[in-house]
């Protein structure tokens, strides 16, 4: 299938590992030519080497607002087609055991910026009549994870912004939805099973190999899997959807919504 984008421009976040790095690669086998943005220089570097004549590189933490001045810079005035909204997430902590200051850095890290990197790059879709926006998120935004109230929280409030300007802009040709991964063969995922473990003293391999028994499809998803559905979204074959809110956790969550 032709997904149109070849030659298009994305803004990748967290372009060096996990989802980040799997839709960086799609996109570049699709002839799509890329800003990537992560902290590791090196691995930014060996990600350009791999297409040079299709990826620029930005070293710097993207939820900072140095880095998305840094960004905004970069783009110019050229045409930014699509933006992947992608960065790490909290620490596993359960209710009692974060401080307001846990609170505070969650904010900053999982919301703020986000709003301020959406603000700044959706007027200039809104004046081409088009673009592609999408949020990672978790699939903890439709059913509450465990060890995670950080992200169950502040993730809910990035739905609310997205959900609502997508309303508010449904008519320039500017589409914002969000995928909430559920447990993928990521880095990401060892910070959960490493808390369950902590909390019950078994082994970190025994809490992990419990946790993919519970998983409907009996196994953990890949990041290539989760980065073909990314791609549909960011062409413009998925024109006519927005404000949606799409789970990739192979039948984790039970919510009928």
């Amino acid at each position: 299938m032709d997904l149109q984008i070849n030659k298009q421009l994305f803004l990748v976040g967290g372009a060096t590992s996990g989802f980040g790095k799997a839709i960086a690669q799609a996109l570049l086998k699709e002839g799509a030519n890329i800003i990537a943005v992560a902290r590791g220089e090196e691995k930014l570097k060996a990600l350009q080497v791999s297409a040079p004549d299709q990826v620029e590189i930005i070293v710097g933490d993207i939820s900072d607002s140095a880095v998305i001045s840094t960004i905004i810079k970069n783009i110019g005035n050229r045409q930014l087609h699509g933006l992947i909204v992608n960065a790490g997430g909290p620490p596993a902590k359960t209710v009692l055991e974060t401080t307001l200051e846990d609170w505070d850095t969650a904010y900053k890290n999982i919301l703020r910026w986000k709003v301020e990197i959406t603000q700044a790059l959706v007027p200039a879709m809104i004046a081409n009549k088009y673009g592609r926006i999408l949020y990672i998120e978790s699939a903890s935004v439709k059913q509450p994870l465990e060890n995670l109230v950080l992200s169950n929280s502040l993730r809910v409030a990035v739905v609310g912004m997205v959900k609502t300007l997508s309303q508010e802009i449904a008519k320039s040709g500017v589409t914002l939805n969000i995928l909430g991964p559920g447990s993928h063969n990521t880095p990401a995922i060892d910070r959960i099973y490493k808390k369950k473990s902590e909390q019950t003293g078994l082994p970190f391999e025994d809490v992990k190999k419990s946790a993919i028994l519970q998983i409907p499809v009996g196994a953990l998803g890949e990041a290539d899997d989760f980065a073909s559905l990314a791609l549909w979204l960011l062409s413009p074959m998925s024109r006519y959807i927005t404000g949606e809110t799409i789970t990739v956790d192979g039948g984790s969550v039970k919510s009928m919504l």
